[in-house]
């Protein structure tokens, strides 16, 4: 039996509605136990029997180097595609990568890209899932060697296939694509081109979850096992790349100090993406306990969601709690009893379908929820102890059925009350200088839209 997790919220209804109380959607529940560990085992190995993926390997040989993975990867979600009545589509975006740092002569590059296009013609939101399925061992330039990457990144792009394959089979209002990305390990290349025409094609992307080492449960230093927590990356004060967009270091500098005067160093896009993310997934998926990191990625450290982040877009990393680096960026080796490699059977498939079904409770309340509310602002029109909120009906899908008020004191890295409202104003008995608040849409059946710090406004 299954046990709804209400985490850290309470709910209040201003007025009472049913319809709007917390809970599991019964057909997002059926996908996440449709998710199989043996599949996500299968994509691993299969990944892996390919011997290197090395973004600079070979592409001729059909059983093979990166050539016959990409080729593997798209013959795969085109099987998954034949479930989805001709809603997906699949395809390669490829590229050429000009020669400069680790790419040592212009070559092309390939995405695999499965398009699940939303069924309302009116919404416009994309939300994208990816892993990097290059490989690497100790000299990233080594494109000859075995090169296993089962959990970085097998284990990713397997989440994204598996998934992939489960949703297929069903509709939402809003795009999914469920991407498998090269040139992760010679310098994001692969992310940074498709971010990059995401921007130059106006793609309306309100979240992009990036899975880049998810199958690894055993601690290297301190010897646990953990197959229950998994960390989610997100930035605070958003990219200075993004802040730019063409403008001067006056404006710059003016955006980065309103953000701080207003109290919202953790409540950027990516933030707001990282807490969604925690309370969807464990609502969902049972024995999981997501821990929030506030950075963008690990220590000195980077993935393929920091390419998303520059040009914009909402982007957080997921990945496992503790990392194995004898497992990690090696080449295959024995020494003193350790074996060195990232090879399957050190890969963990039941935490990997964990991570895969926490990936799929949220892309799918997500795509399923009417999208978020518009021009959100808290009043600063006269001295009171009150907090007045405002905000516009979404120009895009569906109506909400209503919003949800989130607050949380400002100390808590969680939102802690839900306040269901109708309406698209309301002002509560708490000061906005003790708390912070931020608004979401919501449907009749639930499913909420990614929340919206508010501006001051008058």
């Amino acid at each position: 039996m299954k046990f709804l997790k209400l985490s850290f919220l309470v709910l209040i209804s201003l007025p009472t509605l049913a319809q709007t109380t917390i809970r599991r959607d019964a057909a997002i529940s059926q996908m996440v136990d449709d998710v199989s560990s043996k599949n996500i085992e299968a994509i691993v190995r299969k990944l892996v029997s390919f011997k290197s993926r090395n973004t600079l390997s070979d592409t001729t040989s059909k059983t093979t180097g990166i050539g016959a993975a990409r080729n593997w990867i798209k013959a795969e979600m085109e099987s998954y595609a034949a479930a989805s009545n001709g809603r997906m589509k699949v395809e390669f975006d490829a590229f050429t990568q000009p020669a400069g740092g680790r790419i040592a002569q212009p070559t092309v590059l390939k995405n695999v890209l499965a398009i699940l296009k939303g069924t309302d013609p009116t919404d416009t939101r994309v939300y994208v899932v990816s892993g990097h399925y290059d490989s690497r061992v100790t000299d990233v330039m080594n494109a000859n060697a075995v090169e296993p990457g089962a959990v970085d990144d097998a284990s990713g792009t397997a989440v994204s296939m598996e998934i992939c394959r489960v949703m297929a089979k069903s509709s939402f209002p809003a795009t999914i694509i469920f991407m498998a990305v090269p040139g992760e390990e010679q310098g994001l290349n692969g992310s940074a081109h498709i971010a990059k025409r995401a921007k130059d094609e106006h793609w309306n992307v309100d979240a992009m979850l990036n899975n880049d080492i998810v199958g690894n449960t055993h601690g290297m230093d301190n010897d646990l096992k953990d197959n229950t927590h998994v960390r989610v990356f997100s930035e605070g004060i958003p990219s200075i790349d993004a802040v730019l967009r063409g403008d001067t270091s006056r404006r710059v500098a003016a955006a980065i100090s309103a953000l701080i005067g207003n109290g919202g160093e953790t409540d950027s896009p990516s933030r707001q993406l990282a807490r969604y993310t925690k309370e969807t997934a464990e609502r969902y998926v049972d024995q999981l306990d997501v821990k929030l990191i506030y950075r963008r990625d690990r220590f000195l450290r980077g993935g393929d969601q920091t390419s998303f982040q520059l040009q914009g877009f909402t982007a957080v990393r997921l990945t496992e709690m503790n990392e194995d680096f004898t497992h990690q960026h090696q080449d295959l080796r024995t020494e003193k009893g350790i074996v060195y490699g990232d090879l399957p059977e050190f890969a963990d498939y039941n935490y990997i379908q964990k991570v895969a079904r926490m990936n799929l409770s949220v892309l799918a309340n997500l795509a399923s929820a009417p999208a978020a509310p518009m021009s959100v602002g808290v009043t600063t029109s006269g001295l009171t102890n009150n907090t007045t909120l405002k905000w516009e009906i979404p120009k895009i899908g569906k109506k909400p059925a209503g919003y949800y008020i989130l607050m949380r004191e400002t100390t808590s890295p969680f939102w802690e009350k839900k306040i269901f409202v109708t309406g698209n104003e309301t002002t509560l008995d708490y000061s906005k200088d003790n708390y912070f608040f931020a608004i979401q849409s919501v449907d009749a059946e639930g499913h909420e839209s990614l929340p919206i710090f508010p501006k001051p406004v008058r």
